[in-house]
């Protein structure tokens, strides 16, 4: 989430007069808002907006005293704070929500990685896996015989990927249709492994975050460090076009 240093905008305006105080831990909800009007619906749609941006710092707000805010700045009355220490206090606090999410971040990391070490070690015991030089574990569950992509080849496949606790993250299957793309350019796991298969085969792939997404993760659903379960079968193989000699 980023902080503006500047003067809050529209959207915080109108999201108090709508009720932000429910955004407050242990606050009622707001009381019904007639939309009947374009005025109200717009406030409404843009109270919305900013609320579901707060939310995540609900804590470091104090309901009472941004209302008050709100109202000294409508009724033109002086203001407890000037303009350079309204400044320095956005300033502080943003500084301090990003200390405290780079520390959540941090232990999320820790966490997943010690359970994805388990994870792997207790895989790797059972039969019919195998685990390359590069730690990537995996296991045939549909062998089939035939080429090999290289990583320079587009594959088409179905897959599954889900966390080691079960929690599925995307599935083509799911979407009801294949994907295609370059071998070279997904997560290093996915390029050994697909290398390895036929197409008709299907195997499981147990990645390690080293040969996924590491310590950056991937949007909300893939925290950093966190180790990957696919289920990937290889329906074909485009091979890359041979270089064309000139002349």
């Amino acid at each position: 989430m980023v902080f503006s240093a500047r003067k809050l905008s529209l959207p915080a305006m109108a999201l108090l007069t709508l009720g932000l105080a429910a955004c407050n831990k242990g606050a009622a909800p707001a009381e019904s808002v007639d939309l009947e009007d374009d005025a109200a619906r717009f406030g409404y749609a843009i109270g919305v907006d900013l609320g579901e941006s707060l939310a995540p710092v609900r804590d470091e707000i104090d309901i009472d005293a941004l209302k008050a805010g709100l109202d000294d700045a409508f009724e033109g009355r002086e203001l407890k704070l000037d303009d350079v220490a309204r400044e320095e206090i956005k300033n502080s606090a943003a500084e301090r929500i990003q200390a405290s999410q780079a520390k959540a971040v941090g232990e999320r990391a820790k966490v997943a990685k010690e359970a994805g070490e388990k994870f792997l070690a207790e895989n790797a015991k059972r039969d019919g896996v195998t685990e390359t030089d590069s730690g990537l574990q995996y296991e045939v569950l549909t062998p089939a015989e035939g080429d090999k992509p290289s990583a320079e080849d587009r594959v088409t496949v179905h897959y599954r990927g889900t966390l080691i606790d079960g929690t599925e993250f995307d599935s083509s299957y799911s979407r009801g249709e294949p994907v295609t793309f370059p071998l070279g350019n997904v997560i290093a796991g996915w390029t050994e492994g697909v290398q390895l298969m036929s197409p008709g085969a299907k195997y499981k792939f147990v990645i390690p975050a080293s040969l996924a997404y590491g310590e950056r993760g991937a949007g909300n659903r893939i925290g950093p460090n966190e180790t990957l379960v696919f289920e990937v079968e290889l329906l074909s193989i485009e091979e890359a076009e041979a270089d064309q000699p000139e002349g």
